[in-house]
């Protein structure tokens, strides 16, 4: 994993828009519905060199795929997963929010702003159609060929292009067991261990490629959020949870060659029950990962880059915080994103810190991105200025 040994790098969290056609016939092979297969083929190897192209020209250094083949940060493991099944659900046709803190707080916002389309990060239906995705077998990975051709687009996209490193993100195995409930394994922790021993076929199929792995987990930081019913004490439980399974299915893999990211989810809304930082950033910095990427841009959570003062990184760690935000549509200004940067880089040191965005822009899948995709790029843009300003600030 490269560091800011020379100049304040950029990235992202990993979900870019798909067009609606895209995301159509992705939905439709999802779905078991009649597609071709060899056009919806050369549609991703278009949109993948296309959002490829695009973070290489608004100054990204490392870059990823975009996710452009598949149907959504979540669901796409639906179809690399054996022993799960579709079952009917009253979860089924309820917006990703529903039942949440937040909506019990404001539920004339919630239906109003009820989302259409697949769940988004705060999904409880685990990506399904019309149903919830249901462990009913023995979990076994079998997602081998769908990792390869997504490694050898992005590799191939790539090729030529202005560009430090390339990442690849891939479901944390705790963030499935949350939204795909289990009636086959007689314990929660055997479930866990097997979904851990699945995603890690993935995790080794990304770094043996030569990308570096990005572990996405928000769920790790929303339970509580998610479950009005539960403690603070219980939602750092599940967390510590979420912290050993991961470690586990990152077991032997260097520390170098992951990146872990947790997030309060897709919600553009009041945000007022995000838990806050200070309850779970002791148990986030035991995540066995090279670099830690977060939300620290949104009001919610800005402030808090004062905690990691009081946190000792492990030599060669790198914070990778959100200076631009998934949240609104407005482009940031780019010394608002210079100062953001900075203050993380006197807390950590300039080499160990990595400019980055706080979520994925479109990491729901199908439907209309909150955020439009020219905003985004324009995004992107304030972003690789803002690390140009806070270069010459910090090496001077």
């Amino acid at each position: 994993m490269n560091r800011s040994t020379e100049r304040i790098l950029t990235t992202h969290v990993g979900s870019l828009a798909r067009s609606p056609d895209l995301s159509a016939m992705i939905r439709a092979r999802e779905s078991g519905q009649e597609h071709d297969a060899a056009e919806l083929e050369r549609e991703i190897d278009e949109a993948v060199r296309e959002v490829v192209k695009k973070q290489a020209e608004a100054g990204i250094d490392i870059i990823d795929d975009g996710e452009q083949g598949k149907l959504s940060f979540n669901g796409y493991v639906n179809s690399r997963l054996e022993g799960f099944e579709l079952r009917p659900s009253t979860l089924a046709g309820r917006g990703p929010w529903a039942g949440t803190r937040e909506a019990a707080a404001f539920p004339e916002f919630y239906a109003r702003n009820a989302p259409q389309g697949a769940p988004a990060g705060g999904g409880t239906t685990g990506g399904g159609f019309g149903g919830i995705v249901t462990c009913v077998g023995p979990v076994k990975y079998k997602g081998h060929s769908a990792v390869t051709r997504d490694i050898g687009r992005l590799k191939a996209a790539a090729e030529g292009l202005p560009h430090e490193e390339l990442f690849m993100p891939s479901l944390g195995a705790a963030y499935i067991a949350a939204t795909r409930p289990n009636e086959f394994y007689k314990s929660d922790e055997e479930y866990h261990q097997a979904l851990a021993d699945a995603m890690y076929e993935e995790y080794c199929a990304i770094i043996d490629a030569g990308l570096t792995l990005q572990v996405d987990e928000p769920r790790m930081i929303m339970y509580w959020t998610m479950h009005p019913d539960k403690s603070i004490e219980e939602a750092r439980a599940w967390a510590q949870r979420s912290a050993e399974i991961t470690n586990y299915s990152l077991r032997d893999i260097p520390l170098d060659r992951v990146r872990f990211h947790t997030c309060y989810g897709i919600d553009i809304g009041p945000r007022v029950y995000d838990i806050e930082l200070k309850h779970m950033i002791d148990i986030l910095v035991t995540i066995n990962a090279g670099a830690y990427s977060f939300e620290a841009s949104n009001p919610r959570h800005e402030h808090e880059y004062h905690l990691w003062e009081d946190v000792k990184l492990r030599d060669g760690q790198v914070l990778i915080p959100g200076v631009i935000s998934h949240t609104t549509n407005l482009v940031e200004h780019p010394e608002l994103v210079t100062e953001r940067i900075c203050r993380y880089a006197r807390i950590a040191g300039r080499e160990n810190v990595i400019a980055g965005a706080d979520c994925g822009f479109a990491a729901g899948g199908g439907g209309q991105p909150d955020i439009h995709p020219t905003v985004v790029w324009a995004k992107f843009g304030a972003l690789a200025e803002g690390a140009r300003l806070a270069t010459r600030q910090l090496w001077p």
